[in-house]
């Protein structure tokens, strides 16, 4: 098991993003497509923080042409070339998933003022 931790740690990342809960955030992924590669960004809110270690993920949700989109990123993946804060929301729960549900204005999360 002793083998297993060393590899855990040479695979995380020296400076992990400071996201929290509710922040809007910009995700730079790289895509790689036949042999070429690019930088998509996926730019949402984040509902929710799990794991820990090299197996720690967030997700990230936004609208997309009126449907409901949600993705899972690793923090530790090497194809998440980086993470944006674009505002800091102002939340009292660990998990948004009552965002789901909602549509318009009462899908947003108030800003929180730093």
């Amino acid at each position: 098991m002793d083998a297993l931790k060393v590899i855990a740690q040479d695979s995380l990342k020296a400076e992990v993003p400071a996201i929290e809960i509710g922040d809007t955030v910009k995700v730079s992924v790289k895509v790689k497509e036949g042999s070429k590669e690019r930088i998509q960004v996926f730019e949402g809110t984040v509902i929710a923080r799990r794991g820990s270690g090299v197996s720690e993920t967030f997700t990230v949700r936004r609208l997309s042409y009126g449907v409901g989109v949600e993705r899972v990123f690793p923090v530790h993946s090497p194809n998440v070339a980086g993470v944006q804060v674009v505002r800091h929301g102002r939340v009292r729960r660990s998990k948004l998933y009552y965002l789901r549900d909602r549509v318009g204005k009462a899908a947003k999360v108030k800003e929180q003022i730093r």
